[in-house]
């Protein structure tokens, strides 16, 4: 087994990865950032986030590990003081896994006709730096409506519970291969009229997304800004690709969401 190990620049997160390191090695698992079996990302979901863009490209063979060392992150199964725990199911690993949707999406830009592919585990979102963004929505290759207001989100399923809920999204189970299209504080009146509710869509339909215009238009995916460009639309769908966990210990989704919104009840 190969293991990488990915992580944020913070002095807690370098230690507890120095650590696992160590452990790792002495259990002779190879340390391999650049074609590895496993993943092990050390921090929070950011981490995370950063550690998926890093292995987009090879989520066939890599299967991901999320070890926190802050806050309880929502993607991340194990801490600190469980890292022996993780390196003994590492040892015994048998290829175990659960997979979740991902996004995927087109941006066709206007100044050159050219196109940028993008992945994501979260969302998607256009937005105006300032000012009310309008857009035309359309869905199954019809016109549904024309947006106005802050901006559109574009999330998977584990995705909904990040920017999704926070804007009034509501929260989808990864078994359900859909993606969901939210709006930011939507402007509704005689000219401008949105259903105002946020839609799951299925996956084999496409969210297309065309901006009247692009001025300090903004597109971003997960932690990721698209460069500065004027952008024609945006198409987004469910993914072919998916992320896979290893599932040693992988929190059912309901707990995963108690455990990061609600917390424990007293009887």
């Amino acid at each position: 087994m190969k293991v990488g190990l990915h992580g944020n620049s913070s002095q807690e997160s370098i230690r507890v990865r120095n650590r696992l390191e160590k452990l790792l090695l002495d259990q002779h698992i190879t340390i391999d950032n650049l074609e590895p079996d496993i993943v092990i990302s050390v921090g929070g979901d950011g981490s995370l986030l950063g550690a998926f863009q890093k292995y987009r490209f090879q989520l066939d063979r890599v299967r991901f590990v999320g070890l926190h060392t802050g806050h309880l992150g929502f993607y991340t199964d194990w801490r600190e003081y469980e890292i022996n725990e993780l390196v003994d199911s590492l040892v015994h690993d048998t290829a175990q896994k659960v997979e979740y949707p991902l996004l995927a999406g087109k941006i066709h830009f206007a100044d050159d006709d050219s196109v940028a592919d993008i992945l994501a585990l979260n969302e998607s979102t256009v937005k105006k730096v300032s000012g009310t963004m309008v857009a035309d929505v359309y869905l199954g290759g019809e016109l549904f409506e024309r947006f106005r207001g802050d901006g559109l989100s574009v999330s998977t399923p584990t995705g909904s519970t990040a920017y999704n809920k926070a804007i009034g999204g509501a929260v989808l189970h990864p078994r359900l291969e859909a993606l969901q299209l939210a709006e930011m504080a939507s402007i509704n009146n005689q000219v401008f009229r949105t259903l105002g509710s946020p839609l799951v869509i299925a996956s084999d339909e496409t969210i297309r997304i065309v901006p009247e215009d692009s001025v300090n238009l903004m597109v971003m995916y997960d932690q990721q800004v698209v460069a500065e460009r004027p952008v024609k639309e945006i198409e987004y769908h469910v993914a072919k690709e998916k992320i896979a966990f290893a599932e040693y210990r992988h929190n059912e989704f309901w707990h995963r969401v108690n455990e990061s919104f609600i917390g424990r009840i007293e009887d």
